[in-house]
C-alpha cells in the first residue's frame, strides 16, 4: 500500500521534508528487511488516542518505530521523566517523547489529560497491555485518558501471523459500552479475535 493511502490531512507529520524522507527511506528499509507490511487507513482527526496490540515481543517496538518513521507519522508516548536528560534528551523529544512526572501532586493520568487538552493536533500511542508478558486483563489507564481528554480510540494492530501492521478502526467514545472495566474487555476481546502477536504464548 502506498504512503499516500494511508496519510489522512490531519495526520501529524514528524520533521520537516529532508528528515521526512530520510525516515521514509531508513523505514522503508527495515520494514522489507524483516518482511512486514502495512495496511489500512489512518483516521482523519485531530485529536486521537492510538492503541497498539498485542504487545508480545521487543521486535514490536522496531516494527513500529520503522512504521512510523517510514509514514512520516509523529505519534507522542509517554516516558519517565527521569530519562529526560542529556544526552538522550533531544533524542527522545525527536522520536515523539513526552516527559511525565512520577513524583508530582498531581498523577500521571492527570497530567496526560492536561497536556492533551492544551494541543490542537496531536497523537498519543499507547499498548494497552503496558508489558510484553501475558496479562488476563487489560488495565484502564488508557481509557481514563481518552475519556478525561474527550479524544477517540483509534486501533492498531500488530499482526505477527500475516506480518502487518494494520490501521483498522476508530472508535469513539459514544460506542463504547459499560463502566472501563467491561470497555477495556470489549477492546481486548477484539483484539483477540483478529490478531496474533509476534510471541502467541505472550498474548
Amino acid at each position: 500500500m502506498k504512503r499516500q493511502d494511508i496519510l489522512s490531512p490531519n495526520t501529524p507529520r514528524q520533521g520537516g521534508p529532508i528528515g521526512r524522507a530520510v525516515g521514509r527511506v531508513l523505514g522503508g528499509a527495515v520494514l522489507r528487511l524483516l518482511g512486514w507490511t502495512l495496511r489500512g487507513q489512518l483516521p482523519d482527526e485531530q485529536k486521537l488516542l492510538i492503541i497498539v496490540a498485542p504487545h508480545t515481543s521487543n521486535w514490536d517496538y522496531i516494527i513500529a518505530m520503522a512504521a512510523k518513521f517510514y509514514l512520516g507519522l509523529q505519534v507522542r508516548y509517554l516516558m519517565k521523566s527521569e530519562i529526560n536528560i542529556w544526552p538522550f534528551r533531544n533524542i527522545l523529544k525527536w522520536s515523539g517523547g513526552v516527559p511525565v512526572y512520577r513524583f508530582e501532586k498531581t498523577d500521571i493520568l492527570a497530567q496526560t489529560i492536561d497536556w492533551l487538552n492544551g494541543e490542537e493536533n496531536v497523537w498519543l500511542g499507547m499498548s494497552p497491555e503496558g508489558t510484553r508478558s501475558k496479562i488476563e486483563k487489560w488495565k484502564t489507564g488508557f481509557l481514563r485518558i481518552a475519556h478525561g481528554a474527550k479524544i477517540p480510540i483509534f486501533i492498531a494492530a500488530i499482526d505477527g501471523k500475516n506480518k502487518s501492521i494494520v490501521f483498522d478502526k476508530l472508535v469513539q467514545l459514544s460506542d463504547l459500552k459499560g463502566d472501563l472495566d467491561a470497555q477495556a474487555k470489549s477492546l481486548q476481546d477484539y483484539y483477540g479475535d483478529r490478531f496474533i502477536g509476534i510471541k502467541p504464548e505472550n498474548q
